[in-house]
């Protein structure tokens, strides 16, 4: 069992098969992503590498990093060699990485169409499993001043104060809103409700000479966009 156990240690492989040596030498664009996810957890298990479990757990979620980054603790824990440590390593990784997206989207400053809101507000609200409302507050060229969440719901709904979006509106100086939530069910059609909420804020915002550009609904991949769809 000692042997088995030297032969699968990363330590004994050839110095170019070693994921953070080849990161070091190579660049980490070299590395696949079984290797990036090795160098977080350090090490396997007696019968695998740690690039072998790697590759094993992202198996599980079909190689895919998005579905990966929504596995718990106690789901990556279940695999043999991941405990507490190293599950959480994982995970603040890939939090790091969908917090990245997000900022790039935000350093573009600038909304242009609905695909730079979908870029924009996609990492926050795309992969939740319950419902958030939030609006970004632009100035008049269309420049981000802030985004907020306005609300926080369940599976099927969320609740928003019109006045609180206001007067938040007033505070930092916006000419501009653009309305976004979920739907963690992945329907891309507006109900009754979004639409009369849309309606709702459009002409309460009027009346202080602010315009509510677009209302999106987003998804893990895809989005829903009022202003496209000549709804507003």
């Amino acid at each position: 069992m000692t042997e088995k156990s030297i032969s699968f240690s990363i330590k004994n492989w050839s110095h170019d098969d070693q994921p953070r040596e080849k990161l070091r030498d190579k660049g980490k664009a070299t590395l696949s992503d079984a290797e990036l996810v090795a160098i977080l957890i350090g090490s396997g298990n007696r019968d695998e590498s740690a690039v072998s479990l790697s590759k094993r757990i992202l198996a599980s979620v079909d190689n895919n990093l998005n579905a990966l980054g929504k596995l718990s603790l106690k789901q990556l824990m279940t695999f043999k060699g991941i405990g507490e440590a190293k599950a959480i390593s994982i995970a603040a990784a890939l939090e790091l990485g969908r917090r990245r997206r997000g900022n790039e989207a935000l350093e573009k400053n600038k909304i242009s169409s609905s695909v730079s809101v979908f870029e924009l507000m996609q990492p926050v609200i795309g992969e939740l499993p319950h419902e958030e409302f939030w609006i970004i507050y632009l100035n008049n060229s269309n420049k981000v001043i802030q985004k907020n969440q306005l609300s926080k719901g369940g599976i099927t709904g969320t609740l928003v104060d019109v006045r609180l979006a206001l007067k938040t509106a007033l505070e930092v100086g916006a000419v501009g809103l653009i309305l976004t939530h979920n739907h963690p069910s992945g329907t891309l059609k507006p109900s009754e409700a979004d639409k009369n909420l849309t309606q709702k804020l459009k002409m309460a915002a009027q009346s202080l000479d602010i315009k509510v550009l677009d209302h999106l609904i987003i998804t893990e991949s895809s989005y829903f966009s009022f202003a496209d769809e000549s709804l507003l």
